[in-house]
């Protein structure tokens, strides 16, 4: 199967449509009065279809072998559209992560893993990418299932995706090298990029397998030993691929992946003293824990990618149908879960009333229901607690006097279902325009002249992502260097090739993932002083 670019892949599944017939449920529209308009989805939730995948792996994956672990707990993966157990996966804790990074450790110091050429470690990622396409639809069924997730995004987006990311890092495998440096004097200078050693890896459950490949490819590329924490809501995924790694030849202690919680396992790996260097991916706040538990325990590197509150402009000369579709992409996609969703819609006073009247009708046609019913769009929330701060949210755009377009309310009875939800009239110093929604409400907020829209669109303190909607490549150019944020996307969004670097500006992070920029993230740089006798040249 040829790798697919990932960022077409993913423009892809802006194009999709439902095939299926709608079903009509109601809703309210809340603005100074009270009107009743038809809400319209086109699923109605029913049983919801079991998967044909099993559930093999759910210990933990220590030194090449699937552990207990060593307290004897356990805890329930959960599938979101029933809040029913999918399986017990075994809950690691401190001791656990003691276990992990003393078998990290060996692997590095005295394991064949650095002391691989570099084609060799290539070999293996590559080995691994190829194992990964061959099984495929069962990485995504336990992707979808374990999080909610539409199968078609999984099995067509992310799975090859995770191939595609592991391919890339295994070309930069051997093409990873120091400089000659000149200097002043009869020295030969050299500069030597080497591993940083164990690399401590905490990931986030709203994609699971792509941030397993962000963390995994460029340390193992670069020649590290790895401990990587699963979040507790989605841990199947990656103990299935790991299993892969095996398969691939990937050598005992290299990988060990521990599944538990942030206070116990998460907080023993961000302060273990043997750990070299700690990667996070989640909330900001979690995100300065991590950092805190870093420096106060052996000053280790840390990379963070944190949370965001991205603008999506759209300009006055857009085609309005054509924003329309792309902004509803850019904060509907992947349930509204999405740490760069385009969560603040910047529209332009011209085309303002078009656009909100276009996006209303565009979000009742959003297809709500099984994840693995073909031609859905938005499955469940992660889980409850994530459900009811959606809830939350939605409340408190009413009650501070923003319009509610559409949606508003959960999605049937069962399940963590929410309605795609539209706010109009949204201030900028509303909670709903400020904060991390992490769901599908999309915010639309009305603007007159661009000076205005750039001070407005970075008044956060995140800067993470943006995205401009313009046919004019002088105010495309004009916002592209305003924008305070990592990615700013020009008529487009969401466009994750494995070479483009990803990372935040402010509170959404320190460093960067993806593309040549990630191998920083876990290289040594050495440098080398000798004295010349008697240099020919210099």
């Amino acid at each position: 199967m040829a790798a697919r670019r990932i960022s077409s892949v993913i423009s892809r599944s802006i194009s999709l449509r439902p095939l299926s017939s709608s079903v009509v449920s109601q809703g309210n529209r809340t603005s100074l009065g009270s009107e009743v308009q038809r809400f319209s989805t086109a699923a109605a939730l029913e049983e919801p279809i079991i998967p044909s995948v099993k559930v093999n792996y759910t210990k933990l994956l220590i030194d090449g072998k699937f552990v207990d672990s060593a307290s004897g707990k356990t805890f329930p993966a959960l599938d979101p559209r029933t809040g029913e157990v999918i399986a017990d996966v075994a809950e690691g804790d401190a001791e656990d992560i003691n276990r992990a990074v003393s078998a990290a450790r060996k692997a590095f110091d005295e394991g064949p893993w650095p002391r691989m050429t570099a084609y060799e470690r290539s070999c293996i990622l590559l080995r691994f990418a190829d194992l990964v396409e061959k099984h495929n639809d069962e990485i995504a069924a336990l992707e979808s299932w374990n999080s909610g997730k539409p199968y078609e995004q999984s099995a067509k987006t992310e799975v090859p995706g995770l191939a595609r990311l592991f391919r890339y890092y295994a070309g930069w495998a051997d093409k990873i090298h120091g400089l000659t440096v000149p200097a002043d004097g009869p020295y030969h200078v050299q500069t030597l990029h080497e591993p940083i050693g164990v690399a401590g890896q905490i990931i986030p459950w709203n994609f699971p397998l792509l941030m397993f490949a962000w963390k995994v490819g460029p340390a193992l590329a670069c020649g590290n030993t790895i401990v990587l924490k699963t979040a507790e809501q989605t841990p199947l995924t990656a103990l299935y691929v790991s299993k892969l790694f095996l398969e691939a030849g990937l050598p005992p202690g290299v990988l060990n992946i521990v599944s538990g919680f942030g206070p116990t396992a998460g907080a023993a790996l961000a302060s273990h003293m043997d750990v070299d260097k700690i990667a996070f991916t989640g909330s900001t706040d979690t995100g300065k824990i991590v950092q805190e538990l870093a420096a106060k325990s052996n000053l280790k590197p840390v990379t963070l990618e944190l949370g965001g509150k991205s603008p999506f402009i759209v300009c006055e000369d857009a085609d309005v149908d054509r924003a329309v579709e792309l902004a509803h992409f850019a904060l509907f996609f992947n349930q509204g879960q999405c740490c760069c969703a385009g969560s603040r819609t910047f529209v332009h006073e011209r085309v303002h009333d078009e656009f909100l009247e276009k996006a209303r009708a565009r979000a009742q046609r959003r297809t709500v229901g099984d994840p693995f019913q073909k031609g859905i769009e938005q499955g469940p929330q992660i889980d409850t607690e994530q459900f009811q701060k959606i809830l939350k949210y939605i409340r408190s755009g009413i009650e501070s006097d923003a319009t509610l377009e559409c949606g508003g309310d959960r999605f049937g009875s069962k399940g963590y279902y929410i309605q795609p939800t539209v706010f109009s009239n949204v201030k900028d110093d509303m909670l709903i325009a400020q904060d991390e929604i992490f769901g599908p409400v999309q915010t639309i907020l009305k603007f007159k002249e661009v000076d205005d829209v750039i001070k407005r669109a970075n008044a956060t303190k995140y800067g993470l992502a943006a995205g401009v909607f313009t046919k004019n490549i002088d105010t495309a150019n004009r916002l592209t260097r305003a924008l305070r944020a990592g990615t700013v996307w020009v008529n487009c969004f969401d466009v994750f090739d494995a070479a483009i670097p990803f990372g935040g500006y402010k509170m959404s992070g320190i460093g960067r993932e993806k593309g040549i920029y990630s191998l920083n993230n876990y290289l040594q740089v050495k440098a080398v002083v000798t004295q010349l006798k008697n240099p020919a040249w210099l």
